[in-house]
């Protein structure tokens, strides 16, 4: 409960607005009507710092101009500097999915704002005929070009931090990779014994899936760093200076340090979210693939006696309430439902990107809670993924090689050596007789064990070589 309140108009009347609030009516009138996820927009702490920063780089601009004094503009300033340091973090209360598109977190952003600016001059919460949220704050803008401009950067910021932790997920694959470089194993396709591979060369390929998407990821946030601030309702820059744009693009560039260009045609950047789609895009390339390792760490883990058996997941939970002793795989298995959001996330920014009409695209609200939900997740799951599953994973050496003995896949490895007939009858004597295709080759005279042995080391079998081990055939 608030024990005091003060009066607030709006175009619809008046509403009293609690006295300790740094928000206002419109951000008072959001609240009451978008009582949707409970999840406010602090719950985004990067679109809260952006906002911020385009407040700034609207008062330096303004200022520069003539068209906002040296006061006012040193309490805007001030007033964002305290936001992006975590001050009044609370007071940005409204839903993260809302009407309007995008206007009530405007609005919140230029209430707090101003009214931290009129507590650094000296004045009441509220006294808005000194320094007001819309004549000063938004001065020059919209929130057409305010908050595309704003998910853009706090896109930017959250994807550095993704591809951060995509590459510590990378290093402990490839940690692995090195401790099992010479640990031989069956490959396979569509579940069925393929050839011969080392246990390093599976890891190094999931460190390699998880470095390419690294890449996709960096090209994908260049096409983010275009900016239509300054292009005010719906590009043609109305109600500012032809300086305005390529000012304030200038100072917003300084000030989170991104290198943002002005868009050569603000009234295409305001309707086109283009650059969301194809980073959401992305993001789902990489829940993918990530998706995919995780199913083959489950696999390769299955057991401990039923399954494949071949590597040992540590350790993290009891896994049933029932089966005593049972430990399940839940760290992939968080990874990969965290895939899935992804996936469904961008099937979410798909539909809001193609609804929207004429010069606006009303849904970027939904679109910014997806990407910002896919990204932080992501962050998050190859974190988790990292310490509490790559980096404990062991391997079960000695099943990993009889497994390689006793495949009739091994067969096709022998294959160069005793000829495709023989190596074609082995093979089905070795599938009707449940015996190893090892022990059948000895005893036709084919090869002799230390034939076999040599034929099995790693580095023959793992790669290509120019020429034949015993001769003819």
């Amino acid at each position: 409960m608030h024990a005091t309140t003060r009066i607030e108009h709006d175009l619809l009347g008046d509403l009293a607005v609690p006295d300790d609030a740094l928000y206002g009516v419109h951000t008072l009138r959001a609240v009451t009507n978008f009582p949707i996820t409970g999840i406010p927009i602090s719950t985004y702490p990067d679109l809260v710092n952006a906002l911020a920063s385009v407040k700034e780089a609207a008062a330096l601009t303004n200022n520069e101009l003539g068209l906002l004094d040296d006061k006012k503009t040193e309490a805007i300033v001030h007033a964002c500097r305290q936001v992006r340091s975590g001050a009044a973090r609370e007071h940005f209360v409204v839903d993260v999915i809302q009407g309007g598109a995008g206007t009530s977190t405007n609005m919140n952003a230029n209430e707090v704002i101003a009214n931290l600016a009129l507590e650094h001059l000296g004045c009441r919460r509220g006294d808005y005929a000194v320094l007001h949220p819309n004549e000063d704050v938004n001065l020059g803008q919209s929130t057409n070009d305010v908050y595309p401009t704003a998910l853009k950067i706090a896109t930017y910021m959250g994807i550095a931090q993704l591809v951060d932790a995509m590459g510590v997920l990378r290093a402990s694959f490839e940690r692995k990779a090195e401790e099992f470089r010479d640990v031989l194993k069956m490959g396979r396709t569509q579940l069925q014994d393929a050839v011969p591979m080392t246990l390093g060369q599976e890891f190094g390929t999931f460190a390699v899936m998880l470095g390419e998407d690294e890449e996709r990821l960096r090209e994908a946030s260049k096409l983010i760093c275009e900016i239509n601030l300054g292009a005010t309702a719906i590009g043609t820059g109305i109600n500012t200076s032809p300086d305005y744009a390529p000012l304030a693009c200038r100072h917003l560039a300084a000030i989170t340090g991104i290198a943002l260009t002005t868009s050569p045609n603000l009234v295409e950047a305001t309707q086109d979210v283009g650059s969301f789609v194809q980073l959401s895009g992305v993001l789902k390339r990489v829940a993918v693939k990530l998706s995919k390792t995780c199913n083959d760490l489950r696999l390769l883990s299955s057991g401990p006696r039923a399954g494949f058996g071949e590597i040992n997941l540590p350790p993290m939970q009891a896994g049933s309430s029932i089966m005593p002793g049972k430990v399940n795989p839940v760290i992939p298995e968080v990874v990969n439902q965290i895939a899935f959001e992804v996936i469904g996330n961008d099937v979410t920014v798909s539909f809001a990107a193609e609804a929207g009409q004429l010069q606006l695209n009303a849904f970027e609200p939904i679109i910014a809670h997806s990407l910002f939900k896919s990204v932080s997740h992501l962050r998050a799951g190859c974190l988790t993924l990292a310490s509490k599953c790559v980096d404990g994973i062991t391997a079960n050496r000695e099943r990993l090689r009889s497994l390689v003995e006793n495949s009739i896949g091994i067969v096709t490895a022998l294959n160069p050596y005793i000829g495709y007939v023989n190596a074609t009858q082995v093979a089905q004597e070795a599938l009707v007789s449940g015996r190893g295709v090892a022990e059948i080759v000895i005893e036709r005279g084919l090869l002799t064990q230390a034939q076999i042995d040599e034929i099995l080391q790693p580095e023959m079998l793992t790669q290509p070589r120019p020429g034949l081990a015993f001769g003819d055939r």
